[in-house]
């Protein structure tokens, strides 16, 4: 039996179909891909925040968000700083060498910030998650000592923390405060969640 050339139309027909096969697996398959990549929201939720910190007055804090959590960015006076030195034998981990919240190598010093004039930590206690609020004022006051040098007490259960988010001893909050990556991208620009780049 010889072979019978492919009629013509029967050939057309083929090609079409699965011209038109490929183009609706394609179609199908579009959706389904791009749901791999991240959504916009997704983005936003690790993206870094840029703050221009040339406005702050010292002693004076402000609060951004990033990753959904409030981050304090204060700017210390030399009174305030002086006061860190001061507190160290209070502390339940002065030199932020525990684990839980890692403190970057370029905060890992008395003051736990890059610049020490600017504080930049996350404001959630690390007991239960609840906001700590600004004591600054040194001196005695309800539910603090009365050598209280100015910092921030957890309202929920009592934890204290100095002007650098180092917890206190004997207090339920197990951690300091976290400090977020951070590096500073000119004189007054701090751009929160990225680590310094390397030199």
């Amino acid at each position: 039996m010889s072979e019978a050339p492919l009629d013509q139309d029967r050939r057309t027909w083929l090609i079409t179909s699965c011209a038109v096969g490929g183009a609706g697996a394609v179609a199908a398959a579009v959706p389904f891909v791009s749901s791999f990549a991240p959504s916009e929201r997704a983005k936003a939720a690790g993206a870094s925040v840029e703050v221009d910190v040339s406005k702050l007055q010292p002693a004076e804090k402000m609060v951004v968000e990033w990753r959904g959590k409030p981050v304090w960015i204060m700017r210390r006076t030399p009174e305030m700083l002086a006061s860190l030195e001061k507190v160290e034998p209070q502390l339940a981990d002065p030199n932020s060498d525990r684990k839980a919240y890692p403190t970057p190598p370029y905060a890992k010093n008395r003051h736990r910030s890059i610049k020490p004039e600017y504080l930049v930590a996350v404001g959630i206690c690390s007991h239960l998650g609840c906001s700590p609020v600004d004591k600054l004022q040194p001196g005695p006051q309800p539910s603090l000592p009365d050598d209280w040098q100015g910092g921030f007490l957890c309202p929920c259960h009592g934890s204290t923390f100095d002007l650098a988010g180092r917890v206190f001893k004997n207090k339920p909050a197990p951690d300091n405060l976290e400090i977020p990556p951070h590096h500073y991208v000119s004189d007054t620009v701090v751009l929160i969640g990225e680590d310094p780049p390397k030199a």
